[in-house]
This record gives structure tokens, C-alpha cells and sequence, in this order.
């Protein structure tokens, strides 16, 4: 079993820097878990402290139930694969490779085989007698988790694997990191800033911000349940939109007040917006739950906004409209063949089913 826990673990630099603050999690048995977040959130150093590369100020750290405060890195059965591969030029793919068994005195026959396998797994094999300057970036990074797979560890580790490589080598990668878990099926702690590999490979997702925790829980529940502001600004392209405004009541029913434009709330949101009413508070809509009238049928006319178009984005598949109220500007996705003339009034629908409000002074989910 490789179950890790993170028991209020903190990473504090002098003189009073917290880089992890109190952070409390557990990874189960051959989970592929993400830790998510932008730079500087303490993501990588949360990461370092589970492998040994560096102390823990507070807490307790468990990788198969054993406690590994004081335990060195060396000793964790841990493999970790850095941003930077980390290969060493004067050997060869097998030499890298092999490198770390040589270390550990594993006999030669062993290490032949574990690399040949490792090789196999990757698609490495032809490579195995060339230098890393005669590889492609992405042929690197195999190289590079090879050697994390011939150690055969019980916790795998990834800070920032992939932000090296150009947008086609990440999506091939990211598959192949998939394959990779379902093959080997390990435990597997990888850290990214990126959404898009997060919501792409983890089982569960724990979104940090300033060295703290801000939710744990699978893909689709941050996605569609984020449990505050942040959270549901950094999952997402294009990002949630966010507009001020009000709460109003009229004849017991509720409508969000932008200022310029009015929506009837969806009715099962009622309770808890009710001692909102007269408050402000911030609305939060996808740009996919923004729809044209003209490509929507028999809109209700409460959900209808109008708004001006400014720029037109032809993504291919489909389109991004930059819209003002003016007010606030936000996006829409819309469909590939949906290109509005630009600097002119549109009606807009909105999918109020799927909207969210957000406390305005603490900014966590209302609803």
C-alpha cells in the first residue's frame, strides 16, 4: 500500500515566510492525485517536503502509514521527475537510465532488465545508446520518468514535468503519463499550474493559493461546485466571468441586478440567495452557458441580456465573443459558425441553471 497524508503540514522561511500553511490531505493507493495552483502557491514545496528535499516546519508527513519527518530522501522509496529532466549529458539513455541502480549496487543483470523494460514501456528502446543532446524534448522527459520507473518505487512524484514542451508534445505526453498510471498502477503525486492537465489526468485535483488549501475534490466537482471565487476563476478557458451587483426581490421572486441588465434567479437557488436580497455580491457565469438569441430556441425573456460586441475570436471549433455591458466586460463561447458583426448591440441568453453567486467580502460559493 502507498497511501501518503499530509497531517497540518506547514513550511515556514525565516523570518516569517509560510510558504505551505497548515495543509491537510491524503493521497489513497495508486491515485493519481494534482496539486494545482499558480506560482509562488507552495504547490512544489508541498511536493519537496513529501519527497525529503525539505523540512517540514510543522506537521507530519505519512507514506504507507510510516511517519517520514526525519526519514532522508533516500530512503522514502520515492521517484521523483523534475521540470528540467535533469539528465546527465555524458551518458548515454541506458547510462541515465541506469544510473541510480548503479548506485544501490543492484546486480547487472537486474539493472539490464529493468531498463529494457522501463525502455519498452516508453518507447525508448532505439534510444537507449544515444546521448540527451541527440533527443527531442519529449524524448528527454521519457528518459527522465524511465529513470524514476526502473527504481520502482511506491510514490511517484512530478513537479512541473511537461512546461517545457510545446503544446503538441504536452497533449502526447499528458496521454502517455495517463497510459502510464493505468499500466504501472502506483501512486502518483504531479504538480502543475496548468488546468488543463489537471482536469485532463487527476483522479482528484487540491487546488492551492498562498501556501493554503483551497479545495480537494475530483475534476468535475471543482469545475462545476468550486467552493469559492478563486477556485472557480482558475479552472476554466476562457475563465469564469465575474460581474457585481445586487440582489433584488420583486412579488417574492429574485433577480440579479448588474446594473444595465436584470435576471430572474433559478428558483431552487431561492433559499440560500434569500438574506442576500438588497446586498451586493458577485454573479459568476461560464462563458459556454452564454448563448446568441438568434442560435437559441424560445428563450425566456428574463434570461434575456443586451450587451455590445467588441472582438470576434475564431478558435476553429468554436468562437469567443468579448462583450460589454457597459458595466463589465466577460466572454461567451459560442459556436463555430455564430460571428456577430462587431461594435453592434446583441441579445445574449443566459443558462441561469448554471450560474454562480459569490459572497462579495469573503468571495466563498453561495451557491
Amino acid at each position: 500500500m502507498a497511501q501518503v497524508s499530509l497531517r497540518d503540514v506547514s513550511k515556514i522561511y525565516p523570518p516569517d515566510v509560510k510558504a505551505v500553511d497548515n495543509v491537510r490531505f491524503g493521497v489513497e493507493n495508486k491515485e493519481f492525485m494534482v496539486l494545482l495552483g499558480p506560482s509562488g502557491c507552495g504547490k512544489s514545496t508541498t511536493l519537496r517536503m513529501i519527497a525529503g528535499l525539505e523540512d517540514i516546519t510543522k506537521g507530519d508527513i505519512f507514506i504507507a502509514d510510516k511517519r517520514v519527518n526525519n526519514i532522508p530522501a533516500k530512503d522514502r522509496n520515492i521517484a521523483m521527475v523534475f521540470q528540467n529532466y535533469a539528465l546527465y549529458p555524458h551518458m548515454t539513455v541506458f547510462e541515465n537510465m541506469a544510473f541510480g541502480l548503479k548506485l544501490r549496487k543492484y546486480p547487472k543483470s537486474e539493472i539490464i532488465s529493468r531498463v529494457h523494460e522501463a525502455a519498452d514501456i516508453l518507447g525508448l528502446k532505439k534510444y537507449l545508446d544515444r546521448k540527451p543532446k541527440k533527443l527531442s524534448g519529449g524524448e528527454r522527459q521519457r528518459v527522465a520518468v524511465g529513470r524514476a520507473i526502473v527504481r520502482k518505487p511506491t510514490v511517484f512524484l512530478f513537479d512541473e514535468p511537461l512546461s517545457n514542451l510545446d503544446a503538441k508534445l504536452r497533449v502526447q505526453m499528458r496521454t502517455e503519463l495517463n497510459k502510464l498510471h493505468l499500466r504501472l498502477q502506483t501512486t502518483m503525486i504531479y504538480v502543475t499550474h496548468d488546468q488543463t492537465e489537471a482536469m485532463t489526468m487527476g483522479n482528484r485535483i487540491a487546488v492551492m493559493k498562498g501556501g493554503t488549501l483551497q479545495q480537494l475534490a475530483d475534476p468535475l466537482t471543482i469545475y462545476d461546485k468550486p467552493t469559492n471565487k478563486f477556485v472557480a476563476g482558475f479552472l476554466g478557458t476562457p475563465p469564469m466571468n465575474f460581474l457585481n451587483g445586487k440582489i433584488l426581490k420583486k412579488e417574492s421572486r429574485l433577480y440579479f441586478d448588474e446594473g444595465k441588465f436584470q435576471v430572474k434567479v433559478n428558483e431552487k437557488m431561492y433559499k440560500k440567495l434569500d438574506g442576500y436580497v438588497g446586498k451586493d455580491i458577485v454573479f459568476g457565469v461560464r462563458p459556454e452557458d452564454i448563448y446568441d438569441k438568434l442560435f437559441t430556441s424560445q428563450p425566456a425573456a428574463e434570461n434575456i441580456i443586451r450587451v455590445n460586441c467588441e472582438v470576434v475570436e475564431p478558435m476553429g471549433s468554436e468562437v469567443y465573443l468579448h462583450l460589454n455591458t457597459g458595466l463589465h466586460q466577460f466572454i461567451a463561447r459560442v459556436g463555430s459558425h455564430n460571428r456577430p458583426p462587431i461594435n453592434q448591440e446583441m441579445d445574449l441568453v443566459i443558462d441561469m441553471s448554471k450560474v454562480h453567486f459569490f459572497d462579495k467580502e469573503t468571495e466563498s460559493a453561495i451557491v
